[in-house]
């Protein structure tokens, strides 16, 4: 796990948004439904996703029981799962109406999938990429949609194009894009999630 993800955010924001990119990737299409099958057989033993996303290809698996407590967010794992993918779904239903509105130019999904597929990149040079992709795009984000939100649904979306344009790379845009969220926007999720439970 890469260090400064796990300092900053620990095992459950890491699950929130794990559960908040995988229930984002699951509602879109089915070209990459085998990778993404695979994808949740690793990082789900039974209803437990395993922090799993690392620097190197370092696999997570201490099998550790995650705090589910978040200030008042006090539900149980089941019904804050469900929580978690109820917001997934509206958040991918948003992203398809962004993708209607501005145009994400498939050379820029092109050139991140050739950067996913280059083995010498360290993850934060993965994410660095990610977060400059994002500014491309940035100046097309929709004017009356916060800026948190629009970043967020924005790097979920960038992480569909490109698993759907390289299948392959599922697990490695996951993996990064889980850790770029945590990252950068740890706070509005935590948020997300705690308005929904209350």
């Amino acid at each position: 796990m890469d260090p400064e993800v796990s300092n900053a955010a620990g095992f459950g924001s890491e699950r929130i948004t794990s559960l908040l990119v995988f229930g984002f990737l699951q509602s879109s299409s089915d070209e990459f439904r085998q990778e993404l099958d695979t994808l949740g057989h690793e990082l789900f033993d039974g209803a437990l996703p395993q922090p799993f996303c690392a620097d190197d290809d370092e696999l997570q698996t201490d099998g550790l029981r995650i705090s589910r407590s978040y200030g008042r967010i006090e539900a149980d794992s089941e019904s804050q799962d469900e929580v978690i993918r109820s917001i997934a779904r509206h958040l991918a239903q948003a992203g398809d109406e962004m993708e209607h509105r501005i145009r994400i130019h498939p050379g820029l999904v092109s050139s991140l999938a050739s950067k996913f597929m280059d083995r010498s990149l360290r993850e934060e040079d993965r994410r660095n990429c990610l977060a400059s992709a994002l500014k491309d795009v940035g100046q097309a984000y929709p004017k009356d949609m916060e800026t948190e939100k629009a970043t967020l649904i924005m790097a979920m979306l960038l992480a569909r194009k490109v698993v759907t344009h390289t299948p392959s790379l599922c697990r490695d845009v996951f993996c990064t894009t889980v850790n770029f969220i945590n990252q950068n926007l740890l706070i509005y999720v935590r948020n997300l999630v705690r308005n929904e439970v209350d």
